[in-house]
């Protein structure tokens, strides 16, 4: 399967970058970088390398068929989501609100056909704070309950956003009343908000699409909170990975310097110094689009995470079990083994957990929710 790692890492330069690639994989091997580009919901982007492979080099017509099927499904729910967003972005303005579309769509724009990154939700960040958009939300009749609510059945606000209904193109639409969910250390969290919302506010740009998109100098920031809670409570895939690399090779020598000296004070040095690692080890970024030094230690830990894991951790044996006491178990196992990577973080997360299960505790006995999950 090392060899097989390899490989996919290989087509995925392919596809992200100039480089060639020279194997000539087997029809076994080839269905092993399916399975692992679907499991790192990369599979759009890797089938974009293909017209850059000889007759001899490409996959079964049977698998190929298929890996076209996945890409063309993966561009029309592009086509759908850029649609959705342009809607909102409008629907928004027209009531005198600043929006940014986060993530997603917004990476989706830098990489060589935007219309093969893999969807997941659309974030988009509304300016006014959580009171003033929510208020506007409920006035504009856009935020219902669904399913999950407190005991006086008002609707749920997680910290930094809530979920409009999904839409009938099953799209899931996060409004953000703040710019990211942050760290779980409150200490560094705050210096963080402080430092995203003053450069959302004055840094987003329309595209062509017909929605707003922020500064490059705040999706560095932004989405490397995003990689960091990922990978420390749940699990990261390649698709983070090859947004981050598009995110640098975009990035001005300006952005990298006003980066670089306050990763630390926000709690991210130890997870930019091995996104670093990973990047060079996969996508081979070069040093001088690097804002810090590279940490091959927890580089590798970063890797070996994000290979075992898939996509947001879904494909983690770890966590497969029927029983709830179990997956309890192995799931805070694994954040204590996780403690040396990111110590303040891990403090804080299992502090948060533990106030979860507290407070959920009569919510959970009146609607008969009694998971641990």
């Amino acid at each position: 399967m090392e060899h097989n790692y390899q490989l996919f890492f290989a087509l995925l330069r392919t596809a992200m970058t100039d480089e060639p690639f020279e194997p000539v994989p087997s029809d076994q091997v080839w269905s092993d970088l399916f399975h692992i580009a679907g499991q790192q919901t990369v599979m759009g982007v890797c089938y974009t390398a293909f017209s850059r492979l000889s007759k001899e080099q490409l996959p079964p017509m049977q698998l190929m068929i298929r890996w076209m099927a996945e890409a063309e499904d993966i561009r029309l729910m592009n086509e759908l989501q850029n649609q959705e967003a342009a809607r909102l972005t409008q629907l928004f303005s027209e009531q005198g609100r600043k929006t940014a579309i986060l993530k997603g769509q917004a990476n989706a724009q830098f990489y060589p056909d935007k219309m093969s990154r893999q969807v997941g939700d659309i974030d988009i960040w509304v300016e006014g704070g959580s009171k003033s958009v929510i208020a506007m939300l409920q006035e504009m009749g856009l935020l219902k309950e669904q399913g999950k609510v407190l005991l006086d059945h008002k609707p749920i606000a997680s910290y930094h956003h809530v979920n409009l209904p999904v839409t009938k193109d099953h799209i899931i639409v996060e409004v953000h009343f703040r710019p990211s969910s942050g760290n779980f250390n409150p200490f560094t969290n705050r210096r963080l908000q402080r430092w995203l919302e003053q450069e959302i506010g004055s840094s987003c740009q329309p595209v062509d699409e017909g929605f707003n998109v922020p500064s490059v100098r705040f999706a560095l920031m932004m989405q490397l909170a995003h990689i960091q809670r990922h990978f420390l409570e749940e699990g990261l895939g390649m698709r983070h990975l090859c947004d981050y690399f598009l995110l640098l090779k975009n990035a001005t020598e300006e952005d990298r310097q006003a980066v670089a000296p306050v990763i630390r004070s926000f709690g991210l040095r130890h997870t930019a110094e091995a996104l670093m690692w990973v990047l060079g080890e996969v996508l081979h970024l070069e040093e001088e689009k690097m804002y810090c030094k590279k940490d091959p230690y927890r580089g590798e830990w970063m890797l070996r995470e994000m290979m075992a894991g898939g996509n947001f951790g879904h494909s983690a044996q770890r966590l497969k079990t029927d029983s709830d006491i179990v997956y309890f178990l192995r799931k805070h196992k694994r954040l204590l083994q996780m403690v040396p990577f990111a110590p303040s973080e891990m403090l804080f997360l299992e502090l948060n957990c533990l106030k979860d299960l507290l407070i959920r505790i009569p919510e959970r006995i009146r609607y008969r929710k009694l998971s641990l999950r």
